[in-house]
């Protein structure tokens, strides 16, 4: 006889791991902390986890699939849905590659739109996470601050991108829209305003003697962790490892800006928390900067792609820095006007991947803590 309760092959395979008078816990698929359907099942011990297993698949919508039977300029806008929060890292990263394998020069003037607006809308994914972050820890007002100042940035990005979130402006060759004197107007008004709301968000929050002691020494992911599972982005520069596909792996004009890469030591849920807050100063100096520096000149090369063209045979591999990490698109042509093949590398997937180890022996109340500070977008991690 079946002694394991009636459930699907998830449950009953973790349940016959399961240590006597331990419980297994579905956390999600609709737990609102998961910000998506993602699925983790839990061992208890009265509050500690013994152990914990994500189960993805539930946003599976098969993008690399999808590349096979659309041109390469037609797969532009699915790079706008893997990663909502960021998509423009991802727009940089697949016309990246395919510039690479096509060796197509993009203009400068190009280059710096592309920072300019990546750099906005890693802030707008800081803001969102700052908030929704907090709200799950049980604090609701810092997430109408946040959205509050990301509805500035959606309403001045929509202009040259033609879209508030699931952006895909970025071309083979180039960008879709020009930078006009009006949204370079209220684009340097907009890192005043929010530079001068950082001290605001730093005394109400992050000097919260209450957050503190909530997320400081929770969620131990360390360098060794880090390497082992392929983290990226504000996990392992919150474990002390300095490293940033924009410089790392300088691409477009980001080396030609005074910036400085967040590191912090800790390797706790705070030391991811602090990377990110200083990361939005940092995009903001960087947006600065490209703003004065930004050159005359074409946004588009002048035979910008067609639906139909041709790339020519071969591969090419492009990575990018997103909010959440690193990215990268591997392409792979026969020389038709549709890819052969297409490798998304998701940092979400490998930084997911370090809370099964991370969460053993915490508290069930620190498992939100903790998937909270890997900052995930669940639809990024399916793909």
């Amino acid at each position: 006889m079946n002694t394991f309760p009636e459930g699907d092959f998830y449950t009953n395979h973790f349940e016959k791991g399961a240590e006597e008078n331990t419980m297994i816990l579905n956390m999600g698929p609709q737990h609102p902390s998961t910000h998506g359907v993602l699925r983790v099942i839990l061992e208890l011990d009265g509050e500690y986890i013994v152990r914990a297993e994500p189960i993805l698949g539930y946003l599976h919508r098969m993008h690399e699939k999808m590349a096979e039977v659309k041109t390469w300029v037609q797969f532009i806008p699915n790079m706008g849905r893997v990663d909502y929060l960021h998509p423009l890292a991802w727009n940089h990263a697949y016309v990246g590659a395919v510039e690479k394998l096509a060796e197509i020069e993009v203009p400068e003037r190009a280059e710096f739109i592309r920072v300019i607006t990546s750099e906005l809308n890693r802030i707008s994914s800081h803001l969102l996470w700052w908030g929704a972050y907090l709200l799950d820890l049980g604090a609701f007002t810092p997430i109408m601050y946040a959205f509050d100042d990301r509805e500035m940035l959606m309403d001045m990005m929509q202009k040259p991108t033609g879209s508030r979130l699931t952006y895909s402006s970025f071309r083979i060759g180039g960008v879709v829209h020009d930078l006009d004197d009006d949204f370079i107007t209220r684009c340097k008004a907009f890192v005043l305003h929010l530079r001068s709301r950082l001290p605001m968000y730093k005394d109400l929050v992050t000097d919260n003697i209450i957050l503190r002691k909530r997320i400081e020494d929770v969620g131990y992911m360390d360098k060794d962790m880090c390497n082992r599972y392929g983290a990226t982005g504000p996990l392992v520069r919150g474990a002390g490892v300095d490293h940033d596909t924009r410089t790392a792996e300088p691409y477009s004009v980001y080396d030609r800006f005074d910036w400085k890469v967040p590191v912090y030591h800790e390797a706790d849920a705070m030391a991811r928390y602090m990377v990110r807050m200083d990361e939005i100063e940092e995009s903001l100096n960087i947006v600065e900067q490209a703003l004065e520096m930004i050159p005359d000149g074409d946004y588009l090369i002048k035979k910008s792609p067609k639906p139909t063209w041709k790339a020519p045979a071969g591969e090419a591999y492009f990575s990018a820095e997103g909010a959440r990490g690193k990215i990268g698109v591997h392409i792979v042509s026969d020389g038709s006007k549709i890819p052969y093949r297409i490798k998304l590398r998701a940092p979400g997937f490998s930084n997911l991947s370090l809370f099964a180890e991370c969460a053993k022996g915490t508290m069930l109340a620190d498992a939100v803590a903790i998937l909270g500070s890997v900052d995930m977008v669940i639809p990024e991690i399916d793909r």
